[in-house]
């Protein structure tokens, strides 16, 4: 497989909205198939990294879905969204300031620490199941875009997680895996039991 070919027809199969944020680079000495580094605040771009070698054993519409799935993972961190642990972070950074003018020792510690707890609660909001679950959902919409039916979008989903496990040599998928190809047997229906709502 040609790689530039290949990032060329993915970046039409990405939303238009991720490309300018979004970069997909070849990265042949990867054990992984398809990887991207938890987004950080501070950094603008957010590579896609692809093993090519491996990436050529999945069929094109696994191919579609799994890069579908992580940019809408990538694009779903948000850390600058209005929300309450934002608000936190911004008032502890806030009241730290103004705690170190009054030279408080004691109510910078407080401001520092409850922006610290607040980051953390965002950084694992971010990093939870509910969030790859999130961009399954979102890939599964976007595909629809590309001429995928839902089921199909999620059977093509559902078969490249376990493709992929069986690629890189996992005895099995993991817990997080296992939750999402659950939900997506669902959709797909193939199973009736899907996740509880809560």
């Amino acid at each position: 497989m040609e790689p530039n070919f290949e990032i060329r027809r993915l970046l039409d199969v990405m939303p238009a909205s991720a490309r300018m944020t979004t970069k997909i680079v070849s990265k042949p000495q990867q054990a992984k198939v398809i990887d991207a580094a938890f987004p950080l605040p501070w950094n603008r771009e957010r590579p896609i990294y692809i093993n090519f070698d491996l990436w050529n054993r999945l069929t094109k519409p696994q191919r579609d879905l799994l890069l579908l799935q992580k940019v809408s993972w990538l694009t779903g961190v948000k850390w600058f969204k209005p929300e309450l642990y934002q608000g936190v972070v911004l008032l502890g950074l806030l009241g730290g300031v103004l705690e170190s003018a009054q030279s408080d020792v004691v109510g910078v510690a407080v401001a520092g620490g409850l922006s610290a707890i607040a980051g953390l609660r965002i950084w694992r909001t971010n990093k939870s199941q509910e969030s790859e679950l999130n961009a399954d959902m979102a890939a599964i919409r976007v595909a629809g875009r590309r001429g995928y039916s839902e089921v199909e979008a999620a059977q093509h989903l559902l078969s490249a997680i376990e493709a992929i496990a069986e690629i890189e040599g996992h005895s099995s998928l993991n817990f997080s895996e296992l939750i999402r190809c659950q939900n997506l047997r669902a959709i797909a229906g193939l199973s009736a039991v899907g996740l509880p709502k809560s």
